[in-house]
């Protein structure tokens, strides 16, 4: 029987996040949602209102004999931008800031790693900003912002702002692709 794992991560809006998430192998379910706020089942709308501390995050179940949490966030560093505050793109408010909430002393231990790695590897010239941790809580989005990009792909949102980080995640990730083919994880 699989051992499944979980990681909460936000890197800006929770659509280009899943898009990517979705096609990864070893991913077994991908939830938009909210983790990291003071509110209690906070609605997308009091998220967006940047009062309830919340930020926009997946909840990724993940099979680690398939892909590793290394691998998770290796995806995650190059699928948005660590370096810029409460932002990605045009989209600004503390509810897009690049977070990780961690669910183990590992996953910490590992994130710390990649971080590290990654500020020595001088990649950005600013420095990471990533917030890292504990996990509290996991707030599902509404049910229309579930597989929202698979739905509304020509959506301009979708179009201009999530296709490009998914294309960009098919050409780096190539061959750690779902194939249809396949059996999903």
């Amino acid at each position: 029987m699989n051992q499944y794992e979980v990681a909460t991560l936000g890197g800006g809006c929770f659509w280009c996040l899943e898009a990517v998430y979705d096609e990864l192998k070893g991913v077994v379910d991908v939830v938009s949602g909210y983790s990291g706020g003071h509110v209690v089942n906070p609605t997308y709308e009091e998220v967006c209102g940047k009062k309830t501390g919340h930020a926009e995050v997946v909840q990724v179940t993940f099979d680690p004999a398939v892909v590793s949490y290394r691998e998770l966030l290796e995806v995650f560093f190059t699928i948005h931008d660590p370096t810029t505050p409460d932002r990605q793109g045009n989209d600004v408010g503390p509810q897009y800031r690049s977070v990780i909430f961690y669910h183990s002393p590992e996953q910490k231990a590992t994130a710390e790693a990649v971080m590290a790695e990654l500020e020595a590897a001088g990649i950005w010239d600013d420095p990471i900003v990533t917030e890292l941790k504990p996990f509290e809580v996991f707030y599902p989005a509404e049910d229309y912002h579930q597989e929202y990009f698979k739905r509304n792909p020509h959506q301009p949102y979708c179009a201009f702002v999530v296709a490009p980080k998914v294309s960009k995640f098919r050409k780096k990730f190539y061959d750690r692709l779902k194939r249809e083919d396949s059996t999903r994880a």
